[in-house]
Order: structure tokens, then sequence, then C-alpha cells
């Protein structure tokens, strides 16, 4: 519990990790987008329910993010950050491909 207090009132020392994982969860999504939007499927099976539902789309990949970056220390986050950038890095590689 002192964990989530320190985070919570620390927010601005770590704002650049939390922002980052953020951004790159959003990336993320719009990079879906536009991939799904072009013909190509999405391989993540829990992904592809939400992309026929909207509104559960848009609490897991929209509101649940920043609830994580809220909630969690900075320094906790980086795997996260490792795990988007190699997402993002995937679906630019895959889009970048395909033109």
């Amino acid at each position: 519990m002192v964990e989530l207090r320190q985070s919570v009132a620390t927010f601005s020392r770590g704002a650049n990790f939390k922002l980052s994982f953020v951004f790159l969860v959003y990336l993320d999504l719009v990079l879906t987008f536009l991939a799904v939007g072009n013909g190509f499927s999405e391989m993540n099976p829990l992904m592809q329910r939400m992309l026929v539902r909207p509104a559960e789309l848009a609490l897991v990949k929209g509101v649940a993010p920043l609830f994580i970056a809220w909630l969690v220390p900075a320094k906790l986050l980086v795997p996260g950050i490792v795990l988007m950038l190699a997402v993002v890095g995937w679906n630019a590689k895959e889009l970048l491909a395909a033109l």
C-alpha cells in the first residue's frame, strides 16, 4: 500500500516513463486499427474479440493504461514499455512491408 501512495504522490518524478507507456499503448491501438483497416488480421485472440466491441476496446486500451500509469511506480513500468516498443515495432514493420 505504501508503494501505491508513493506512486500517486510522485507522479511527476516518473512522468516520462508513465507518459511513454501510455503513448506506446495508444500508438499500438492506432497501428492496430490501421492494420485491420488495410486487411491484416489481429493475431491476439483477446484483441480479435475486442475489435468487434468498441466499448470494451475503449475500456481496455483507452482507460486501463491511464490507471496503470497512475498507480504503478514508474520503475515497474519499464518491462511494459520494452514490451510495447517491441509490439509497436512489429506493427510498424508489418505495415511498412505491406506498402
